[in-house]
């Protein structure tokens, strides 16, 4: 709301605004972007140039690669992996994504890895213990508390709710 009261106060045309992003209806002048910033600036935002939305979007495919498609776990810590692929320091990524995103990179890996412990319950191939390995949770306690703490549900509870829902092949 702060954000749209600000273009509407600088007569700044805008189709959508959504956290972290701004769709305007015409490109503006260098004034009136230098008027935005400033505006933002003083409640607390930050303008972003559009290098730095794209280094948000890296961070997440890393991320994402990483946990959904990579066959080899992750043998250094995310940390890491994201400043060498991106070439960046890590807290300065990790400023920007939580100041953009309203969350930090951790809980985003933490809300992709439950997608994934999601995935394979659903599929019903592996045992909790197996999906803990391969996830890299220390233990299946570990990995059954951030379940729980996610989704609200354990992931025993989940895997039965989730076979309710799914129907063979040839009913479909």
């Amino acid at each position: 709301m702060a954000v749209r009261d600000e273009l509407n106060e600088l007569e700044i045309q805008f189709q959508d605004v959504q956290l972290g992003q701004v769709i305007l209806s015409d490109p503006i002048d260098k004034q009136k972007l230098k008027s935005l910033s400033n505006q933002l600036n003083a409640l607390g935002f930050e303008l972003l140039e559009p290098g730095k939305s794209v280094l948000i979007s890296k961070i997440k495919t890393v991320i994402i690669e990483q946990i959904h498609h990579e066959q080899e776990p992750l043998s250094i810590n995310f940390s890491s992996l994201i400043s060498d692929e991106l070439n960046h320091e890590y807290t300065y990524l990790s400023r920007l994504f939580s100041s953009v995103e309203g969350i930090t990179i951790e809980k985003f890996i933490v809300l992709q890895k439950i997608e994934k412990v999601k995935e394979y319950l659903i599929y019903n191939q592996m045992t909790l213990s197996e999906i803990a390995l391969e996830m890299n949770y220390s233990s299946v306690a570990h990995l059954s508390a951030q379940f729980k703490k996610e989704t609200g549900m354990t992931p025993t509870k989940f895997k039965g709710q989730s076979s309710h829902h799914r129907k063979p092949l040839d009913k479909i």
